[in-house]
């Protein structure tokens, strides 16, 4: 439920990420491809505290994603409420995305328990930015982890979207791509047989980008930690 008394506004969350923001831990940003120049430096474990702290406030979360700090929209994913999230505005959001790590934030901390979050997934797998499109994929891949009373069946219409995916050799697309095709594969054991298939049959193409997710899904789907894994889940 949004808390709608004691409301901390976006103002206070924002000097209050400034001053807890280290140079350290912007420069590092760099180190992992994401853009240092519109954040303050405050680690994620840092941002998820005092999210919690501050408690579900979706209009909060509104406000801080339209500052437009990195840190700030890290803390809108943490204090947004996902019965609240609208389709027009998540579409807004993932225009707006510029970097891997706010793509996974989001679609990890809030989106994926959005009513909406099925129906974006598969619109977003073929959008053409390439943060947009990792989106859809992270979207499956969190949905896969996180969505308990979803069926085989519902997550059986993602592997030709991630077939189809697979063919972008953008970096942060194909990565999310065999993301979701792993995620799927630790689902259950009829998922993980589907996952072999798909990735067997990407890591056999002649499409270099289809390859790399074939053989990089592979490795993790026949792990034998895995294989135990979706054997006990079907017991």
């Amino acid at each position: 439920m949004t808390r709608t008394t004691g409301r901390t506004d976006a103002a206070t969350a924002v000097a209050w990420l400034r001053a807890h923001g280290t140079e350290k831990a912007r420069a590092s940003l760099a180190r992992w491809g994401l853009p240092a120049d519109r954040a303050f430096g405050v680690t994620p474990q840092t941002i998820f505290t005092y999210g919690k702290a501050l408690g579900t406030d979706h209009g909060l979360a509104r406000d801080l994603w339209k500052s437009g700090w990195t840190d700030a929209r890290m803390l809108a994913s943490v204090v947004g409420d996902p019965a609240l999230v609208t389709p027009a505005e998540m579409d807004a959001w993932c225009r707006d995305f510029d970097s891997w790590g706010i793509v996974d934030t989001v679609c990890f901390k809030l989106w994926d328990q959005s009513p909406h979050a099925w129906k974006k997934a598969k619109q977003w797998a073929s959008r053409k930015p390439e943060f947009e499109k990792r989106a859809g994929f992270v979207l499956m891949a969190c949905l896969a982890a996180h969505d308990k009373d979803a069926k085989d069946a519902d997550f059986m219409a993602f592997f030709p979207l991630i077939e189809k995916g697979a063919t972008d050799d953008r970096n942060f697309v194909k990565k999310g791509v065999s993301w979701a095709l792993r995620h799927l594969g630790h689902r259950s054991a009829p998922l993980h047989a589907a996952a072999i298939r798909t990735a067997a049959k990407l890591a056999r193409s002649g499409d270099p980008a289809q390859r790399w997710v074939g053989k990089d899904a592979l490795r993790d789907l026949q792990r034998p930690a895995v294989i135990k894994k979706v054997n006990r889940q079907r017991d």
